[in-house]
């Protein structure tokens, strides 16, 4: 049993990782922003540690990180990976200046492995899979921060010989996911045999199932050898179009109705490469995404029908949204 920290519990990907290191029987704490709506992980806040605590407040990071001496941290806090998240000062200082508060707390507890949630749009555009040792190129302000981050904390990793690694995350999807993402919206509407609107259908996408993620950062905490400040990418290397994606889903939900391609306008971010190269967590960690997306939709579609209250809460939010802007 390990002494678990997570920041950022109560996102998508956080949220799956308190979920699996209870299940493990670790002792999980969580650091979640004061004003986080913690509906992916109310069930079972009764069987951690949250701490209302923002990883800006250096002083507050540093006393909380010291009472919990964490063996594994596990860091997922992030502004501006939605649209809707455009503050540039608020990226600035939760993704570099947070980044480093945390770290440097770490640093003075001391630790056994701390893994840096990075990010694909690190590379920018790509017309190839981008390689783990290729120049970055970002894209938004988003991506500079994370860039930078990811950056700092290989700088870190090499200078004091210490365990924190990075995972370049690619397009994840799966249970908790936020509702007005592509993913979960083509699913819920799906499951109602409808189609949402639709961008580009050869717009492209590196689709990675959530628990598959979940096995990534695991392995990145305890496969000795590694590199100090290794980086990893967390992809399937499978490309998906937006075309694959909607046929996939009518298949596996049997959806009658047709897309109406171009009916939601492309994204600034869209493009039609977007694919990792995964070689290097393969060959190093033992690392491979084994759901397909089609495998990933049918467990999603799956989850959300054994949980109707979340499925409740997922149209309610979908349909929301639809009365007033396009899924992101």
């Amino acid at each position: 049993m390990k002494r678990v920290l997570i920041t950022g519990a109560s996102g998508f990907v956080g949220a799956n990782l308190a979920r699996s290191m209870v299940a493990d029987g670790h002792e999980v704490s969580l650091m979640v922003r004061r004003q986080s709506d913690l509906w992916r992980i109310a069930d079972i806040a009764g069987r951690m540690d949250v701490h209302a605590a923002g990883i800006t407040d250096c002083e507050l990071v540093r006393d909380i990180v010291a009472e919990i001496r964490p063996q594994w941290i596990f860091h997922c806090a992030v502004y501006g990976a939605y649209s809707w998240q455009t503050d540039w000062k608020t990226m600035l200082e939760t993704n570099i200046t947070g980044t480093i508060n945390l770290v440097e707390a770490c640093l003075a507890s001391g630790f056994e492995a701390f893994i840096n949630t990075g990010s694909s749009s690190e590379y920018g555009y790509k017309d190839h899979p981008a390689a783990e040792d290729e120049r970055v190129e970002p894209n938004s302000y988003y991506a500079v921060t994370k860039a930078t981050a990811s950056q700092y904390c290989g700088f870190v990793a090499r200078d004091r010989n210490v365990h924190i690694s990075t995972l370049r995350l690619y397009s994840v999807f799966g249970p908790y996911e936020e509702p007005n993402r592509f993913v979960p919206t083509l699913t819920v509407k799906g499951l109602r045999r409808e189609l949402p609107p639709l961008v580009d259908p050869n717009i492209a996408r590196d689709y990675v199932y959530v628990d598959d993620v979940i096995e990534a950062y695991r392995l990145a905490a305890t496969m000795p050898g590694q590199a100090p400040g290794a980086v990893y990418n967390v992809g399937s290397g499978r490309q998906t179009s937006m075309a694959q994606a909607v046929d996939t889903a009518r298949r596996a939900l049997n959806i009658q109705a047709e897309p109406q391609w171009g009916s939601m306008a492309n994204r600034s971010w869209d493009t039609s490469v977007w694919v990792a190269d995964n070689e290097k967590i393969k060959t190093t960690l033992g690392w491979t995404a084994r759901q397909s997306f089609a495998q990933g939709i049918e467990k999603f579609a799956r989850w959300l029908c054994e949980n109707p209250r979340l499925h409740e809460y997922y149209s309610c939010k979908i349909d929301e949204v639809s009365r007033t802007t396009a899924v992101c």
